[in-house]
């Protein structure tokens, strides 16, 4: 089976993202076919009643794309491996914001770690974090709604060679447990990797989207079958997918974290699942993008030449932010930071 190099040595001058950059998967193939065969028949996902933006390639983008292993689906719809690159900006088809980009808009540069150059394995400090929790704010709250809000950065990221904006947007959902409840999808200014993409993107904006619209505004969610979180060890690790490796469990721990309303009790066994899995490394102290102080570990895949990063409340063990980091060279792919988390009757 070709690779992503072989497939791109094949198509050399005709390679339609040369020489730009594409963000490298998450999983491998080979991972992601274990991980499909291994899944059970879908059950309940939080999932997005519309889409975030359209993917639109020309035919070859697509090629390269797909044999980068850039988006997969599952069977139930649900994106395994994010961010996404959309080319060809500015035609007909083009996923952008409407109106000119601020030339104020953000440049983000990965968090900074306490111990850079840290090889110290998380498993002592995770299992420390364990033995110390409290209780988060909302651990006495009731109804029938979990809600959670959340921010993400970089679905999809807008690439023209190396000039790179990535799509930023809020989200508040509301889900019972049954599966139905309501979202509010707010898409914001975009944000960049580096100062030459604003620049580029300042000047070259993007063309409004008239075939497909900006995703955005409020959502029923009508109800489907969700997963009861599991409290036990066996539980947890079946559903963080601890057999498929750190990178599985570092995009499976945000997933829960997004979904469910937390147990203290569960938080520590969630610490206690992952101080087990190996490649987490100690990062120490950290303040995430909303100025939160926060304990982070990381893992370093490199064969995909990445990095996850995952912070979390230091007296509470709640998970706040994922993030996805390119290490060579050193610059941010992707983040998702919780903002908040609680139970209501009210939905919106």
């Amino acid at each position: 089976m070709f690779g992503e190099q072989q497939t791109r040595t094949l198509l050399g001058p005709a390679d339609p993202v040369r020489p730009g950059t594409v963000a490298p998967p998450r999983l491998s193939a080979h991972d992601l076919i274990i991980l499909a065969e291994a899944a059970p028949a879908p059950v309940g996902d939080r999932r997005t009643a519309r889409p975030t933006r359209r993917l639109v390639l020309s035919a070859g983008a697509v090629v390269a794309l797909a044999a980068a292993g850039t988006v997969v689906y599952t069977s139930d719809d649900r994106r395994v491996q994010v961010p996404h690159i959309v080319d060809q900006p500015g035609g007909a088809d083009a996923a952008g914001p409407v109106g000119p980009v601020d030339p104020g808009s953000r440049v983000l540069v990965p968090i900074a770690y306490q111990f850079a150059e840290s090889t110290t394995p998380a498993a002592a400090e995770l299992r420390a974090l364990a033995g110390r929790l409290e209780d988060a704010p909302y651990e006495n709250s009731t109804g029938r709604y979990a809600y959670h809000s959340s921010k993400s950065w970089g679905d999809p990221l807008m690439g023209n060679g190396p000039y790179v904006m990535g799509m930023v947007s809020e989200l508040k959902i509301w889900q019972a447990a049954d599966g139905s409840g309501k979202q509010i999808r707010t898409e914001l200014d975009p944000e960049f990797p580096d100062e030459a993409s604003r620049d580029y993107w300042t000047r070259n904006p993007p063309q409004p989207n008239k075939k497909f619209p900006e995703a955005g505004g409020a959502d029923s969610l009508p109800p489907i079958e969700i997963r009861p979180l599991p409290a036990d060890r066996a539980g947890l690790s079946d559903l963080l997918k601890v057999e498929h490796g750190a990178g599985a469990v570092s995009k499976e721990t945000m997933t829960v974290y997004g979904r469910y309303v937390v147990p203290r009790r569960t938080r520590a066994e969630i610490l206690r699942v992952l101080a087990d899995v190996p490649g987490f490394r100690w990062r120490g102290e950290v303040t995430d993008r909303v100025g939160r102080a926060g304990l982070a570990i990381t893992f370093d895949d490199r064969v995909h030449d990445q990095q996850h990063l995952l912070i979390f409340n230091p007296k509470t063990g709640e998970l706040t932010a994922h993030e996805l980091v390119l290490l060579d060279p050193m610059q941010i792919t992707s983040y998702t930071t919780l903002l908040d988390t609680t139970r209501t009757n009210t939905p919106g």
